[in-house]
């Protein structure tokens, strides 16, 4: 079998099949173990260089708990037309701590409580970028007779106030110096007014028609030079007499609109505004009137032609002109085009281009912008610390150190980040150092500080630094890399490989699958190899790897030559094994080995999405799920796979009516099962019970495989524990067992325990441990079942697996506080979570505890903070109205 190692020149070429140096040797007898090792030993070294950690565009305060809790008690009090604000000071809070879910809610609670037409198209666009690739949710939900509202668009005309603009004067008492009807010439034409009805339009017609000037005697007075046409005046005498305009075409209006403008007549510019807003149907239509809009001031047609560009966010940002409206518009042309939202407003684009081209000119002159437009101490740490970054991507250095530096002394403590790597660029690791050890002085420390320091050192205190920085905060992904990089430099490249499984254990990311890739390429193990860039592949299709200089596609061709090929039925038994023990990343590589020749691709993106759903993966899950109903071989398939669809977004009516309509057409497993699996998500009701055990029912008999029937039954067996028929669920539990539905053991557990058999349920969930590839959640289950000390070994294990599993926290805080009443140690346990995880229970059990010792400011940070993540949790609710009131 032929080696797979990489040289340096290699990797620097984009054709692999017409590099000078082979990928892989041409010999295909293979290398000799020396010869592997002596080319693996320099090609290794190139793949194992670590790029420094980004320093992340994000909004990062030092103590999130903190900002949320002001916003909190901020968005109690604060009038109606900051709430907005407030919210997206929340998303970016979110944003910075990785919470997806959380400051996407932040992001719709921004819509919902928008006090302008302005915020609300900004928001309502942004939550249609951010939702990018669900525009099928929205036509679902059209079928089932529901509309999205955040991605219609709205309607300005009927929305805005025309607002009063009468004269002021009662006409009958004023008497007209000339006659009745004033004709104005307009070249060759003639067109009669009425006088003192044109006069009521604005102060200056009347001073003209009606005062000191010399038109007020005039009969006939020539307008041949003030750009109005004579259909224009026309139309204007007419809006004179009934306030209503006659229908035009747009270049009519605008000439009106002019007119409007140079003599101040509001009413009809109003009329103009809303009428030309109508015309406003494409990208061209917007930029031709915004132009209009922003140089006369028009605050109405600006924002229709503003919303058809977000609308059709981000491609828009690839035309030139729209680029050059947004980054050329002074205050007051912000002002028109936006009102007071100019600073949410370049949030989003900035948002938008740097998610495109992070280093672009475009990017650059949105966050100036920004800067423009933040009023507030929190608006300038963001904007200032993107803008920094953005310059440092650039290399534009020089520029980059001000601004991070004014981010950093307004009190963005994470922009020293920024000063440190200009510091050491300029060959001064000992000032970086410095500025680090003056934060983390000042300060409870932070995992990030510590990752940050072991950039400026060497040896064993980089890697004390790295420990230290994991040891705080377990989420960050270079720490690992670095000491599995190291560990592959010395040739212990198992060890390298326990290293990275540690966060793979828990966080699915990219650049350790691929680092893993290079581990199995090292030890020759081209299956796994190949399991994991198929696992890439199918959370980045186009992912390019090396560096960037490869594409995943070409790297895994080459391992497949490698590995033995597999039959459709060798790849469904190697999935219903994978499926069993709980291996996730690996069920989902032998799917995408499947797609390749499986017909029955509906099925297969279908369970593909399941398993990205395990993995915490909603966006790649959504993927699949479209995917899958795109590739439906019947109506009645692609029905379950809507119905899916509307379910995972929220929707759970509309996904039951999905699974109903699947089942009128054709009675089938997956249609009974999500009606049964929604249905039972839906209601409380007792009687709901008995109706999800006869779907259940109704799906074991259609024709299915043992993976999903063992999924059935394994629910099934859920609902009799809930309504205590212990012995149909352990019968349940039993069956799913015997198709190789590993997760039964949970339910059996359970099943021995209520029968007040703890060894039982102790030696069910040993076997789940014993069998599952990821047994985090089943150590942390039998922790229920057996005594004090091997619960707490069990959740010792569960932190060492899976540090952002919550329970084993909540459990050592409560257990030191109840057996050794050692408050600070509990509160400090829980500290130690809270510091990278934002947990609804880990801040309420922290708010009690607070409370328990008389620290009410505390509990209160606590209470307003957890509330921040779930705003309508009852208990943490009472607690808040209960420490409020003991507030002094």
């Amino acid at each position: 079998m032929r080696k797979l190692f990489f040289s340096e020149s290699a990797c620097k070429e984009t054709k692999l099949h017409s590099a000078p140096h082979s990928w892989l040797p041409l010999d295909r007898g293979g290398l000799s173990k020396s010869a592997a090792h002596a080319s693996g030993g320099t090609s290794i070294e190139s793949l194992m260089k670590m790029p420094e950690p980004a320093v992340l565009p994000h909004f990062k305060p030092a103590d999130y708990v903190d900002i949320l809790a002001q916003i909190h008690e901020e968005l109690e009090s604060c009038p109606p037309d900051e709430r907005s604000c407030l919210f997206l000071l929340q998303f970016q809070v979110f944003r910075g701590l990785g919470e997806a879910k959380l400051s996407r809610r932040s992001l719709q609670s921004a819509w919902e409580k928008a006090s302008t037409i302005h915020e609300k198209l900004i928001f309502g666009a942004w939550l249609k970028y951010e939702k990018k690739g669900e525009e099928a949710i929205s036509d679902l939900l059209s079928s089932c007779g529901k509309c999205s509202q955040e991605f219609r668009l709205l309607d300005f005309v009927s929305q805005v106030s025309t607002g009063s603009h009468d004269m002021g004067y009662d006409e009958g008492s004023d008497e007209f110096r000339g006659s009745a009807v004033v004709h104005f010439r307009i070249r060759d034409d003639m067109i009669a007014c009425d006088r003192r009805k044109l006069a009521a339009l604005s102060t200056p017609l009347y001073a003209m028609l009606n005062g000191g000037f010399r038109e007020s005697y005039l009969e006939v007075i020539d307008m041949s030079r003030n750009g109005i046409s004579p259909i224009g005046m026309r139309a204007i005498s007419k809006f004179s007499l009934s306030g209503r305009l006659p229908y035009l075409s747009a270049d009519a209006i605008l000439e009106m609109l002019d007119f409007a403008n140079k003599f101040c007549c509001k009413g009809l510019k109003d009329a103009c505004e809303r009428k030309l807003a109508s015309f406003v149907s494409s990208r061209q239509d917007a930029i031709d009137f915004m132009e209009c809009a922003l140089e006369l001031g028009c605050s109405i047609l600006a924002a229709s032609c503003l919303q058809v560009l977000l609308n059709e966010l981000p491609e828009c940002l690839n035309d030139e002109q729209v680029v050059r409206i947004f980054s050329s518009a002074n205050k007051q042309q912000r002002l028109t085009m936006v009102g007071n939202a100019s600073f949410s407003l370049y949030c989003l684009l900035s948002e938008v281009s740097m998610s495109t081209n992070p280093t672009s000119d475009v990017t650059l002159s949105f966050l100036e912008k920004l800067v423009e437009s933040a009023s507030d101490s929190r608006q300038k740490q963001l904007a200032l610390h993107q803008l920094a970054c953005t310059r440092f991507l650039r290399k534009d250095y020089a520029e980059a150190e001000p601004l991070f530096s004014a981010a950093f002394s307004a009190g963005h403590l994470y922009s020293v980040v920024g000063l440190a790597r200009l510091t050491s660029l300029r060959g001064n690791k000992h000032f970086a150092l410095k500025l680090l050890d003056s934060v983390m002085s000042s300060r409870w420390p932070l995992g990030w500080m510590y990752q940050e320091r072991a950039l400026y050192l060497d040896g064993d205190s980089k890697l004390e630094n790295l420990n230290k920085a994991t040891e705080l905060d377990p989420t960050l992904t270079y720490p690992y890399m670095f000491r599995a990089a190291s560990l592959m430099k010395r040739q212990s490249v198992e060890a390298a490989l326990m290293e990275i499984n540690r966060i793979l254990g828990f966080k699915l990311v990219l650049e350790c699958l691929e680092l893993r890739f290079c581990c199995y390429l090292a030890l020759e193990d081209y299956r796994a190899a190949l399991c994991d860039v198929q696992a890439i592949l199918t959370l980045a299709p186009d992912y390019r790897m090396i560096g960037g200089r490869v594409a995943a596609k070409q790297l895994r061709m080459l391992v497949l030559e490698n590995v033995e090929q597999s039959t459709t039925a060798d790849c469904w038994m190697q999935l219903y094994d994978r499926w069993s023990s709980v291996d996730d990343i690996g069920s989902l590589s032998v799917i995408y080995q499947m797609l390749e020749s499986d017909t029955s691709k509906g099925v297969l993106y279908f369970r593909q999405s399941l398993l990205l759903l395990r993995l915490n993966c909603p966006e790649a899950a959504m993927r699949s799920l479209q995917l899958a109903r795109e590739h439906a071989a019947s109506d009645h398939e692609r029905l379950v796979y809507e119905g899916w669809i509307l379910y995972d977004t929220g929707h759970c009516e509309e996904g039951l009516q999905k699974a109903e309509a699947s089942i009128a057409i054709q009675r089938s497993f997956e249609a009974f099962f999500l009606k049964a699996y929604a249905l039972a998500d839906s209601s409380l009701e007792p009687s709901t019970s008995a109706t999800v055990v006869s779907l259940l029912e109704d799906a074991l008999r259609c024709p299915s495989d043992r993976l999903r029937k063992g999924q059935a039954l394994n629910n099934l067996g859920s609902v009799y524990v809930d309504c205590g028929k212990l012995d149909l669920a352990a019968e349940c539990y039993i069956n799913a067992l015997k198709i190789g539905h590993t997760r039964a053991h949970q339910g059996l557990a359970r099943v021995h325990f209520l029968r007040n058999n703890r060894i039982g349920a102790y030696d069910e969930m040993t076997k789940l441990i014993e069998k599952a590839r990821n047994n985090a959640s089943a150590y942390e289950k039998r922790s229920e079942y057996c005594d004090r000390e091997l619960t707490k070994a069990d959740l010792q294990m569960v932190t060492k697996l899976d540090p952002l599993r919550v329970y084993p926290y909540r459990y050592r805080a409560a257990a030191v506080l109840m057996d050794n009443h050692k408050e600070k140690e509990a509160i400090e346990e829980l500290t130690k979570a809270i510091a990278f995880k934002a947990d609804l229970n880990l801040l309420h059990l922290r708010a009690a505890f607070h409370e328990h010792i008389g620290d009410i400011s505390s509990a209160l940070r606590d209470c307003r903070a957890a509330l921040s993540v779930d705003p309508t949790h009852q208990e943490m609710l009472e607690l808040h109205h209960r420490v409020n009131s003991q507030e002094p």
